[in-house]
């Protein structure tokens, strides 16, 4: 269940994480040409009968997409996975819960490093029946393709992470209009009020243009790829003014919390006892891919490289870098190539792009 928190903005933290809001880069661009998408007007009148209304309408849902046993040994594989480094992390020992003991990650414990986004255990997921015929009926076809995205292990009782702001951002570029992605995530735990988790600005993905109507599309604020954009306190203030407000998004394990890439987010981590564990994943149709692009997802499966959320147009992909630990040192347990890569089978070839469908 959603739960509604304040709008008050938070008191500045210091940024552990390089201060992620001083890595955005913010330049006056033209609009760029778009042509129109197909998808852009599919939930503009939503009248579907059932949770995609309210996708459609508060620009988020949660949908039951793996039964909660297997969801819960999805979890235990993901901490398997930290168990796996020679660095001394025990999920038993409090004492290990460190960066000192624990892969390099970001907030917290978001995973991008390591060929993680290519582990067996985050294919197994991005191939599960439900998880599939969710993305099915959001797009009205079961031909579809997936990201390459990474996922989150956050342990509870951090006290070497300090706060580095909310970066609330929108996954689209701002001269897009209508619909153009829908994001998703598997959640693998328990995850209530107090456990971390998703914070969605509830509204906002109607708004959003009429935002950027009013105030312009030229300033252009990302950490890099195109379809991002990151909100101020004053520009949010104007979706405060017309009714949104932040909601945290609560979830079961095997639920998939899905939004549309308008919506206004962010994630918190968790603040109670339990760990916050979740893989990203979204999905769209592979015929919008285009033969460059199909090309370009290709070579990331084969080289283990991750995308952004987008799976089918300007795809944001960089070249292997070690992870570079808190001694500036890079992490000699990054590779590049997950520890436990998938085995082929047809269905990876056709969310790949391998094979058509």
């Amino acid at each position: 269940m959603p739960i509604a928190v304040s709008n008050a903005p938070a008191p500045a933290a210091e940024d552990t994480d390089v201060s992620f809001k001083k890595k955005f880069s913010e330049r006056s661009t033209p609009p760029p040409e778009l042509p129109p998408f197909v998808y852009a007007s599919r939930f503009d009148h939503p009248s579907f009968g059932d949770w995609r209304d309210e996708l459609a309408t508060k620009g988020y849902t949660v949908v039951k997409a793996i039964p909660t046993e297997r969801a819960l040994e999805y979890r235990e594989r993901a901490f398997q996975w930290l168990e796996s480094f020679p660095l001394g992390f025990d999920r038993n020992d409090v004492s290990t819960w460190k960066n000192e003991h624990l892969p390099v990650h970001v907030k917290g414990g978001m995973f991008h490093g390591y060929g993680y986004c290519h582990e067996q255990l985050l294919w197994d997921l991005r191939c599960e029946d439900g998880v599939i015929d969710a993305f099915a009926k959001v797009w009205g076809t079961d031909e579809l393709i997936t990201s390459f995205d990474g996922g989150s292990i956050m342990l509870p009782k951090r006290v070497d992470v300090m706060d580095s702001g909310k970066w609330e951002h929108m996954d689209q570029s701002h001269h897009r209009k209508g619909f153009y992605c829908c994001q998703g995530l598997v959640n693998l735990n328990y995850n209530g009020p107090e456990d971390g988790g998703l914070m969605v600005l509830e509204g906002s993905s109607e708004l959003v243009e009429e935002h950027f109507d009013h105030f312009g599309r030229h300033a252009y604020k990302s950490w890099g790829p195109f379809d991002w954009y990151g909100f101020t306190e004053e520009e949010q203030q104007w979706f405060f003014d017309r009714g949104c407000k932040w909601v945290k998004v609560c979830a079961e394990p095997g639920d998939l919390i899905l939004w549309d890439s308008r919506t206004m987010h962010y994630n918190v981590r968790p603040k109670g006892d339990r760990d916050r564990v979740c893989t990203y994943i979204c999905m769209a149709p592979a015929h919008l891919l285009t033969e460059d692009d199909r090309k370009l997802r290709v070579e990331c499966f084969e080289s283990s490289k991750g995308t952004t959320h987008v799976p089918f147009a300007a795809i944001f992909a960089r070249e292997f870098e070690p992870v570079v630990r808190s001694d500036g040192k890079p992490c000699p347990h990054d590779t590049g190539k997950p520890k436990n890569p998938p085995v082929l089978n047809e269905r990876i070839e056709k969310l790949v792009g391998i094979k058509p469908y």
